[in-house]
């Protein structure tokens, strides 16, 4: 079947508090089928940790999760949807598995009680040589003065919630020295060392070495099963980026699903990067187009206020670039020194010799990529050209520099940690700190954006776009992910501040003088988020407050400016805390709500806008849960909170809202119509006249056009005025307004009754 479009469902078990299992997903096939998607695309399905509310900590790959509803409610819901004629994608978790509780993870339980005899043992990316005594090494405990306190219980060693198997025979005498005969070694989580592998920091999700074809066999057996029996039409990969081959891996991967399989892969790519189009897959899961379809809603003429703003509270922002390449530094020799030791450990194996500046070199090379990885067949020039750049930098640094080049061959250990380090390094130092930083424009600060880049200019847009459409037509298109710092709706309602900054800035220099934050650029990053989520009538209920207390303290440790999550500072937050309250409940609140109330209406033109634009443009478009209405989803794990689908039925039955009535118009048309907006190409239709900028307007095929205005606020005087936009030849009926349309025609009329329009031609 093929796939049009998705609908993303995060599967929770009952043990998370709030169950969305596959039972859940079947009563809700006939509302899914007529909104209009294709395929129901759900998050990873496989056993995972009890009471997991993402599925990502996956502990048996090779079974559905029975939480969910096992392999029968599996079955159930995808025969169901196949009947209403909707098809299955499921996401898959190749990099890693979770071991935070041991024993729920066999093939982990069975290593530690084994060691390298296990069966088990090749599976996981551990670093038997890091302890002389060839233990695992794993950073569990408080301090490592808590190996005094284990206790002998059974076949098991205890320290309060903390339990680990005693390997047979070794289990006589005191918690300590049972602990000192086992395969692994337990350690302080402080002295920032690791045994194994990890996703990124994340010492409870294990790497696994894909690489081995007995290990990719052996975990996606039952994914081969979906496809063998026709359960499923496509799979999405997480973070392949992180294997030692993604590019083997995604071979392998294609010869077990077949050749029609859609299979999308969570590829981050930078502004500059393309993707690699030997890969066997039908692209990205459109982190790209987010960033795109998004920036251009972004007014370029706000860059000066919005960035004099930030510097009045004492930022160099033109130091970006700078600051963004000591965090990398630092998330290098910190946060992730556990990978980097076991990477000069194994240039130093290779070449036989050591110099004491081979850490910075490695930390200040990598500082210099702006890619994820860069061993992709796309991507040659990239690491020649940063050890250019760090040699001409840090001249000191070019002998160990010499070291790690002759270390590497391709496919050797060097090139693949150093690969798989530059990943890690990259999400952590951007991602997961300085995007919590910048506060010139929040909405700018997700993940694929770049926030240097001031939005997307409606002729980049169109390159882009007519680039996928040529080469990648069926990679997904998405606004809303897991993984999205905010939700569209409420990134598109701080983008409107690009178009008032002066506004904003005067709004934000009173409100800090009623209200002064604990921290100034603290302040000019929360001040933006809380507009974002403000709601329309001013009433804070206690659910936003505290989805708005749990999302500051986030914000503030990840910033890691002022206090951290390894290292709180109490005062600090509470102080955060204390303030935002006030903002909450004291005199700023009115002010709030008339801003929110003066804008509402632009920003919610500029959601329909990029809803639309997502729907229609090239690629094969994903709706977010609930994203069908307006929405103001934070950050994880507000964006997987619950969904309420009986208010969803209500509004698609009345169709009235006018977000899902554009989702369901778009969808609609694309499953009726596949070969328009999957092969039918891409063509820009250019508006004529006095705010010809305000309008982003192409055609899919020969069939349909899209038009969407933008910027709407510096309208407020002038109006539409002259503008107009030439129709095709031929009867244009708009299927969300039922108004037809020939010729030239005024952007007034266009946009009568709705900031958008979907034109289809009457007699096609």
């Amino acid at each position: 079947m093929r796939v049009t479009s998705t609908y993303r469902l995060q599967m929770r078990g009952p043990a998370s508090g709030e169950a969305f299992t596959f039972a859940d997903a079947e009563e809700l096939v006939d509302y899914f089928a007529e909104l209009g998607v294709s395929h129901l695309y759900l998050s990873p399905i496989l056993t995972a940790s009890e009471g997991s509310s993402h599925g990502y900590d996956v502990t048996d790959p090779t079974t559905v999760s029975a939480e969910l509803g096992g392999p029968e409610g599996f079955r159930s819901l995808a025969e169901k949807a196949r009947e209403a004629g909707l098809g299955i994608v499921v996401d898959i978790v190749p990099n890693h598995v979770g071991v935070d509780v041991p024993k729920q993870n066999r093939w982990w339980w069975d290593v530690l009680t084994h060691g390298r005899e296990s069966s088990f043992s090749s599976y996981f990316d551990i670093d038997w040589a890091l302890d002389p005594d060839g233990r695992i090494v794993l950073p569990v405990l408080g301090s490592d003065d808590d190996v005094a306190d284990l206790v002998v219980d059974g076949d098991v060693l205890r320290l309060g919630d903390l339990q680990y198997p005693i390997s047979p025979g070794t289990g006589t005498g005191t918690g300590s020295e049972v602990h000192d005969r086992q395969h692994y070694k337990l350690i302080g989580w402080r002295n920032g060392i690791c045994g194994y592998r990890r996703f990124f920091s994340i010492t409870s999700l294990a790497g696994l070495r894909q690489e081995d074809r007995e290990v990719f066999d052996a975990t996606h057996a039952e994914v081969g099963r979906w496809f063998a029996e026709n359960l499923v039409d496509g799979i999405r990969i997480d973070h392949p980026d992180g294997l030692s081959d993604p590019a083997g891996y995604l071979a392998w991967l294609r010869e077990l699903t077949g050749p029609d399989a859609w299979i999308v892969i969570e590829k981050i790519l930078a502004v500059d990067e393309p993707l690699d189009p030997s890969l066997p897959v039908a692209g990205t899961t459109g982190y790209d187009v987010l960033r795109e379809t998004g920036g251009l809603f972004v007014d370029p003429t706000g860059t000066e206020s919005l960035t004099g703003l930030v510097e009045s509270a004492g930022v160099d922002y033109s130091a970006t670039p700078e600051i963004a390449r000591g965090l990398k530094v630092a998330a290098v020799t910190d946060t992730l020194a556990s990978e980097l030791r076991r990477l000069c450990r194994a240039i130093v194996a290779a070449t036989g010799r050591d110099h004491p500046r081979l850490p910075d070199a490695v930390a200040a090379l990598l500082s210099h990529i702006g890619v994820y990885r860069s061993d992709y067949l796309t991507l040659p020039s990239v690491l020649p050209v940063a050890i250019g750049e760090t040699t001409s930098r840090h001249p000191e640094l070019a002998e160990p520099l010499s070291l790690l080049v002759a270390a590497q061959t391709v496919g050797s250990e060097v090139s693949v940690r150093l690969q798989q380090l530059c990943g890690a390094a990259t999400a952590k130092a951007m991602e997961d700190c300085l995007f919590y930083r910048d506060a010139r424009l929040v909405s700018l600060n997700e993940v694929g954006g770049e926030p240097e880049h001031f939005g997307v200019s409606a002729a980049e847009f169109h390159q882009r776009a007519a680039d996928r459409a040529a080469l990648w037509p069926t990679a997904m298109a998405t606004l809303t992910t897991h993984d999205t710092k905010r939700g569209e709706d409420v990134r598109a309602r701080i983008g409107v501040l690009s178009q008032v900054p002066s506004l904003w800035g005067e709004l934000v220099q009173g409100w800090e003088r009623i209200a002064p934050s604990p921290d100034a650029v603290t302040g000019l990053f929360l001040w933006q988020n809380i507009f974002g989520v403000w709601p329309t009538d001013g009433t804070v209920s206690a659910e936003l407050r505290d989805r708005l207390h749990g999302y500051t303290e986030k914000a503030i440790r990840e910033a890691a400016l002022q206090t951290t999550w390894n290292d709180p500072d109490e005062q600090f937050e509470t102080a955060v805390h204390t303030w935002l309250d006030s903002v909450l409940d004291g005199p700023v609140a009115s002010e709030l709500t008339a801003t929110v109330s003066r804008l509402d209406q632009h920003a919610r033109g500029d959601a329909l806008g990029q809803k639309l634009i997502a729907l229609t443009a090239p690629g094969v478009p994903d709706v977010y849960q609930g994203t069908e209405l307006w929405e103001d989803s934070l950050v994880d794990p507000d964006n997987r909170r619950p969904v309420d689908y009986p208010a969803r039925r209500d509004a698609l039955a009345a169709m009235e809202h006018p977000k899902i009535s554009v989702v369901r118009a778009a969808l609609q048309l694309r499953r009726e119509r596949p070969d328009t907006f999957l092969a039918g190409g891409y063509r820009p239709v250019p508006a004529e006249g006095t705010a010809a900028e305000h309008i982003v307007s192409f055609r899919r095929g020969d069939d349909v056009m899209v038009v969407a205005s933008r910027w709407t606020v510096r309208l407020a005087d002038s109006g539409w005025d002259d503008t107009t936009l030439t129709v095709p030849e031929g009867e244009w009926t708009d299927v969300l307004t039922g108004i037809t349309h020939r010729g030239q025609t005024p952007a007034a009329e266009l946009f009568g009754e709705l900031p958008v329009a979907l034109l289809v031609r009457a007699d096609a």
